[in-house]
């Protein structure tokens, strides 16, 4: 055996074994594996249950999200698309966006320079590789490397795109492959567009009178809000029942535009059963985020998700999280609090996120039900 590797479980490995994991799942892949290595294990009461993917469960197949037709929002039809906004808010917390106007180019070259950056030599992908929570341009593994008890069956690329800085954070994106840089922009901007559209309405399916100057003064903190692209690579597993993607969490933002290829792998917690989304092509899964349950006083739900793994096909999303500036105070809407409506959540910011998830292992919605005030 060559210096530098060993056996586990029938696969030849890094001997180094904190190291080895660190590189991340693709690189163990490389390397050839027919087995899933004991980090990777969960217990048993964390597996993906078999019995998800029963007849039972699925009458008609995989769960189609409530539609959310973007041009009939722009449209004589915009009272009835917001009805029905309000609707997959309250009963999923998840809908899925057509129609949205991003071009089939944007999105295509976008899904082929993100597979392109994982097929990449691990050196590439290395210099991007951080531990760093606060890292604009960080390469990682798992969920949260630094305090994950068993590791996730995921790589990522998470790249800072705030809008006031974005000309300057693109010096530091990735080179290679070729084209990356461009493509990438061009998606982080035709997002945040579609996304600065989606709040107005969602602002309005809330119900509550707004004048037009509170309207501008709220969408103008957006547009200068936090943006985070997430670009995740989930390779084939050998063992998919034995392990997760990405364990069940909520997202922290306020939503989050997530661009799927056609193999599934995304599931919600819906009606106490984990259901596997049914992907669209060229379609935007959005999910309430923290902040929008915190902002909506609760009236709104960011729902529990979680990402499963196949032994046949890897599966890359890309995900962005838009919200207000990382140094904004995230609180409820003044409109959505009276006497019969009493304040929910205690203030937060995206400093106090950071600190708590670099502090612990995340867990399903701990950091939400942290801000909760108990009446």
């Amino acid at each position: 055996m060559a210096p530098g590797l060993a056996v586990e479980n029938g696969n030849t490995l890094m001997a180094s074994e904190p190291q080895m994991y660190q590189k991340g799942v693709k690189h163990l892949c490389d390397n050839g594996l027919n087995k899933l290595p004991s980090k990777y294990i969960l217990p048993n009461s964390d597996r993906p249950d078999t019995s998800d993917y029963s007849p039972h469960l699925h009458v008609s197949g995989p769960l189609q999200l409530p539609l959310i037709d973007f041009a009939q929002l722009l449209g004589p039809n915009r009272h009835h698309v917001i009805h029905s906004l309000t609707k997959a808010c309250q009963e999923y917390g998840f809908f899925q966006v057509i129609n949205h106007g991003i071009s089939n180019d944007v999105i295509t070259n976008m899904r082929e320079v993100c597979s392109k950056f994982f097929e990449l030599p691990y050196e590439e992908r290395a210099k991007y590789m951080s531990s760093d929570m606060h890292a604009t341009v960080r390469y990682g593994t798992s969920f949260n490397q630094n305090k994950d008890n068993v590791y996730c069956w995921r790589d990522f690329l998470k790249l800072t795109c705030n809008p006031n800085d974005l000309h300057q954070l693109l010096s530091g994106w990735p080179s290679s492959p070729s084209g990356f840089k461009d493509s990438a922009s061009t998606y982080v901007e035709e997002t945040r567009g579609l996304f600065l559209s989606l709040v107005k309405a969602i602002v309005e399916s809330l119900g509550k009178e707004i004048d037009e100057n509170e309207e501008q003064l709220l969408l103008n903190e957006f547009e200068n809000g936090s943006q985070l692209m997430v670009v995740n690579c989930y390779p084939k597993c050998p063992e998919p029942e034995l392990t997760l993607g990405m364990p069940p969490h909520s997202d922290y933002g306020f939503l989050t535009l997530l661009l799927q290829d056609q193999v599934e792998g995304l599931q919600i917690h819906y009606k106490q059963k984990w259901v596997t989304v049914q992907p669209l092509p060229n379609s935007f899964v959005v999910n309430i985020g923290d902040h929008l349950e915190i902002f909506s006083n609760g009236k709104y739900k960011s729902v529990l998700h979680r990402v499963v793994v196949n032994a046949k096909k890897t599966r890359i999303s890309v995900a962005t999280l838009h919200s207000l500036p990382f140094d904004s105070i995230i609180k409820p809407w003044p409109k959505l609090v009276n006497e019969e409506n009493p304040r929910l959540y205690r203030d937060t910011d995206f400093g106090t996120f950071l600190e708590y998830i670099s502090s612990c292992e995340p867990k399903r919605k701990n950091f939400l039900e942290s801000r909760k005030i108990i009446h």
